[in-house]
């Protein structure tokens, strides 16, 4: 079973795709459970990079090599092991050596784009949207990119107003209307849960 995170920068992709791997351990004697995030398969930029809050367009889906996370996510659902990329946002480059990763009953994937390229959401068996305010979104995005990726809150705020929000509106919003749920944050977990196996039953 393949199920799908997705929503816009800061809004809690991460957090839910964590809270839903651990619920799975827990009922699976610690295994049965792996999470994919699409921020490892951004393509090199550093040859291009001009500065924080420059002309590259990180949230512009071109940034993401989605053929490859396509063929990662069928791959797993094939019961094949991947080589899942390293991105080293400092340097904007991917790195050379890769990282392992088995295949489980259950695969998280968790991406803002991930609902729209169709290579990636027809691999994936239950999707999820998550809604989150503006405001929130922000706020997150700035303390994340400041406290762990050395991001500048002007580079940070510069980067959010003319290109995270408008590739939001333009190709993330949209994708929701591919899930088979749309959520806010304060959705319980085992709830969700019960929703995704109904769903896998029928």
């Amino acid at each position: 079973m393949i199920i799908g995170v997705a929503g816009g920068s800061g809004s809690g992709k991460t957090t839910l795709a964590h809270r839903l791997y651990e619920a799975l351990l827990a009922e699976n004697s610690g295994q049965g459970a792996v999470i994919l995030g699409q921020d490892h398969y951004y393509i090199d930029q550093s040859a291009r990079f001009d500065g924080d809050g420059g002309s590259v367009n990180f949230d512009h889906p071109s940034a993401i090599d989605s053929h490859l996370l396509g063929a990662h996510i069928r791959a797993l659902g094939n019961g094949q092991p991947i080589e899942v990329p390293r991105y080293d946002f400092a340097t904007h480059s991917r790195l050379a050596e890769t990282v392992t990763m088995s295949t489980a009953p259950w695969v998280i994937v968790e991406g803002t784009m991930i609902l729209h390229w169709p290579e990636v959401r027809d691999a994936i068996d239950y999707k999820i949207f998550i809604s989150v305010d503006e405001e929130v979104r922000y706020a997150r995005r700035l303390y994340r990119d400041t406290h762990e990726r050395g991001r500048s809150a002007e580079g940070v705020l510069k980067q959010f107003t003319t290109q995270v929000k408008p590739m939001h509106d333009a190709y993330v919003d949209p994708s929701a209307a591919w899930a088979e749920v749309v959520i806010g944050n304060d959705v319980s977990t085992q709830d969700l849960l019960r929703q995704i196996k109904a769903q896998l039953k029928s």
